[in-house]
């Protein structure tokens, strides 16, 4: 079986991002954003999805993180798209009831090759730390687009925001894992169409 692995190179006038990603790792990561919440974030999501992850990002802080987060966000759902190869022989569909503890978040995806981010996720404060809370769903709408993935997260408690922040990305990690998995039942494309496209 050829490795499902992938590298990327992504430079704009605002950030500059590589990455190195294994879906079938071990949960190890190095993760440098220059925002510590989102390398936070980012390294959950690698240790509870089992995927080796790399990210360097340099971007434009002193302006915003609005283009970093964003950015890592297409950077990454590149090359996950990419790693993915034919989509042979995937279980496909994956979700997750995560728990972080007082928050509770439904995670469910669908490596279907159509994007669609469905996002029920009321955070209630705007900030942790240096960190907008809003960028949370514009990290996820661009990772959706450019994974070509169908995500959806729901949020059924949570008075925290870093709890609830935790458990989407703790979550979307394990749904991945799951419909990443190979099922030696099926060499075949998941679908009655026969493409994932």
């Amino acid at each position: 079986m050829a490795e499902r692995a992938g590298t990327l190179s992504r430079k704009t006038e605002e950030t500059q991002i590589e990455i190195e990603f294994l879906i079938d790792g071990t949960g190890q990561s190095q993760i440098e954003t220059g925002i510590p919440f989102l390398d936070h974030m980012l390294t959950s999501l690698a240790r509870h999805g089992l995927f080796d992850l790399t990210v360097k990002a340099k971007g434009d802080l002193e302006v915003d993180p609005h283009h970093t987060v964003e950015d890592v966000g297409i950077a990454l759902g590149q090359v996950f798209r990419r790693s993915l190869g034919d989509k042979k022989g995937i279980v496909r569909f994956g979700s997750s009831m995560m728990v972080m503890d007082e928050a509770l978040a439904l995670v469910a995806v669908d490596l279907s090759g159509r994007s669609w981010l469905a996002w029920d996720v009321a955070i209630p404060a705007e900030m942790i730390g240096t960190f907008d809370t809003d960028l949370t769903h514009e990290f996820m709408h661009a990772f959706v687009n450019h994974a070509a993935i169908t995500l959806h997260v729901k949020m059924l408690a949570g008075t925290n925001a870093h709890h609830m922040i935790e458990a989407v990305f703790k979550g979307l990690g394990r749904s991945l894992d799951a419909a990443t998995t190979l099922d030696p039942r099926t060499k075949s494309v998941p679908s009655t169409k026969g493409e994932l496209e």
